[in-house]
């Protein structure tokens, strides 16, 4: 098949869904399947390499931090699309990107598939002064954008539930993403975690809790911070790998609690390579977040064989098992007792870590590809049967 994906995110910029498409892309690349990309140039100018075609774009991070709008000027890039006729067109995004997809697939017949990542209702703050018109605007928003789907990939359960309860008519099919588990779970030797040690300045008897992802409002981060000031003066480092726009907000609110380093590191943008390593080095993942969709640094971090504790969330069922890799919690005082026994009692971390280790298994890369690729067929099938010109 020819397959065509469209974001407005991709490669340099990190996050859930550029991880998500490289994943499928890989996976559809290895079944012998032709992929081309659509996305947005990070400077007014348009290029075309190895199967990406990045439209010019303007900078829009008053809207969203990091945020870009396609310029006008598409319609040869658009035509070159036409022509080549992909048989699936899948969106991965609902804003600029998402009208050239949809007038691919009208142009030549294909069915419009859509991956939606993003609850929009958690990032009102970005967008409105008020979060009950917030919330409404976005869901009036998923609705009108997804109807003129002819298929919607939610990555759990949540998301189902929700676009279903927001009225979507296309069907809505659960397919989570899938991680790479080998890159993630390859052995990392005691000299290489030492040295990322020293380098991040953490004590040697420092136990560590390792956070990965956006520094955003919408992490829930500060709570993170309290968390670890209640651990007063114990060997603990809470360590932050990741940067966003909140970042200098927590910086702040660290120093108000009175946490420096070690107590608290702020790591950064780690390279895709490293990645790895700081999942490896922490004695615990954490969050706090109840804003995710699927939240692939958790399947990360369970592959790496770090148990976790974090803020229940629905996304989270059937992902961090309570005894079994970790636990999810409700309140801040189950929280800390679960974080209290799992950094003094080292037998029971182990035993979650192997669970963690052991129940990543069943999000790998090529699950998903395999889901994936049903899904295309099933629509393409679909579009014949009413008539469309697959």
């Amino acid at each position: 098949m020819k397959i065509l994906i469209t974001s407005d995110w991709y490669t340099p910029a990190v996050n859930g869904v550029v991880a998500s498409i490289l994943a499928l892309r890989r996976q559809l690349e290895a079944r012998g399947h032709e992929v081309r990309v659509l996305t947005l140039s990070g400077t007014v100018h348009t290029t075309c390499e190895n199967g990406v075609y990045a439209v010019g774009s303007v900078d829009a991070g008053l809207i969203y931090p990091g945020a870009r709008l396609r310029s006008f000027a598409v319609g040869q890039t658009v035509r070159r699309l036409v022509e080549w006729k992909p048989d699936v067109v899948h969106s991965q995004c609902e804003f600029s990107t998402f009208f050239l997809a949809r007038h691919i697939a009208r142009a030549v017949g294909a069915p419009l598939i859509h991956t939606y990542h993003t609850v929009y209702e958690d990032y009102t703050h970005y967008f409105s002064p008020s979060r009950r018109w917030g919330r409404l605007l976005a869901r009036g928003f998923s609705r009108a954008i997804l109807g003129s789907c002819d298929g919607v990939i939610a990555p759990t359960e949540k998301v189902r539930a929700l676009l279903e309860g927001y009225g979507v008519k296309p069907s809505v099919t659960v397919i989570p993403t899938g991680i790479p588990l080998g890159r993630f779970a390859a052995p990392v030797s005691d000299a290489v975690l030492d040295g990322l040690r020293r380098r991040l300045g953490i004590p040697a008897e420092n136990r560590i809790l390792v956070y990965v992802g956006r520094l955003a409002k919408e992490k829930n981060l500060e709570e993170l911070l309290e968390c670890r000031a209640a651990l007063g003066r114990a060997p603990v480092t809470l360590l932050l790998v990741g940067d966003g726009p909140a970042r200098p907000a927590l910086e702040e609110r660290a120093a108000a609690l009175g946490l420096a380093a070690p107590a608290v590191g702020f790591a950064g943008m780690a390279a895709p390579e490293e990645v790895p390593l700081y999942y490896r080095l922490g004695d615990v993942f954490v969050s706090a977040s109840s804003s995710e969709t699927q939240g692939l640094t958790y399947l990360e971090a369970l592959a790496a064989g770090t148990p976790a504790v974090c803020r229940a969330d629905p996304c989270l069922n059937g992902v961090i098992e309570n005894g079994v890799n970790g636990w999810q919690y409700e309140t801040g005082r189950e929280r800390d007792e679960k974080l209290n026994r799992l950094l003094t009692d080292e037998p029971l971390r182990k035993r979650l870590a192997r669970g963690a280790a052991a129940g990543a298994a069943a999000f790998s890369e090529e699950a998903f590809g395999e889901k994936v690729l049903a899904l295309y067929e099933a629509q393409r099938a679909a579009k014949v049967r009413r008539g469309g010109a697959v």
